[in-house]
């Protein structure tokens, strides 16, 4: 399951696929059958047949055996992650980042649910842009600040899929939030790098 947050609003929750249909750039209008069209069941039934067909096909070169256990994000995440509460600085972000040597950190309300994820770049775009003195602008808090819609995932989710979303959105790591909306840990690249490395039997498709 994954979730888009903007600014700490939920606008969407559902499945990956559903994410991508989201995400996805529109493409030419679908053709419109009537209610009553004979023809939309044999329509139905033959796309979904292909699909499983295709899907099949995929695994059997792959060699994908789909008897193997499914690992969650809960095996593998990162609990004891590094956070911001969103009544600290712009300035106590950038030393926070600078002193763990990490990119990027979660900004959590005073009930843990995340606003968004806060990075050097985020913090230099606030002083080009405001035009004010440095200093001024490190000093406003992270409340007063404006956060980018932000992909997070559960902790039962397939590794295998969020690898596929972190991939194909560019993403270097994906916030684990729980049915409260509260963060309970971090997935990162390193953490599926350090999951393939370890459990052999590991295989990220999706």
């Amino acid at each position: 399951m994954f979730a888009i947050y903007d600014n700490g609003s939920v606008g969407f929750r559902s499945t990956v696929d559903n994410l991508y249909d989201l995400k996805r750039v529109e493409g030419p209008p679908k053709p419109t059958l009537e209610p009553d069209d004979s023809s939309f069941q044999d329509y139905m039934n033959e796309k979904n047949d292909k699909k499983h067909q295709v899907v099949n096909a995929y695994k059997k070169i792959a060699n994908i055996d789909t008897s193997e256990r499914v690992y969650h994000v809960s095996e593998i995440m990162t609990r004891q992650c590094i956070e911001i509460s969103n009544e600290e600085t712009l300035k106590d972000a950038y030393y926070k980042l600078r002193d763990n040597n990490i990119n990027q950190i979660p900004v959590l309300t005073r009930e843990r649910k995340i606003l968004g994820l806060i990075n050097k770049k985020i913090i230099l775009n606030h002083i080009i842009e405001d035009g004010q003195d440095a200093n001024i602008v490190l000093m406003k808090k992270l409340d007063e600040i404006y956060f980018k819609e932000l992909i997070t995932t559960d902790p039962i989710t397939d590794i295998r899929r969020v690898a596929k979303v972190m991939i194909d959105f560019r993403l270097d790591a994906i916030p684990v939030v729980d049915e409260m909306h509260a963060l309970v840990g971090i997935v990162s690249k390193a953490d599926i790098i350090r999951a393939v490395a370890t459990i052999p039997k590991l295989q990220l498709w999706s």
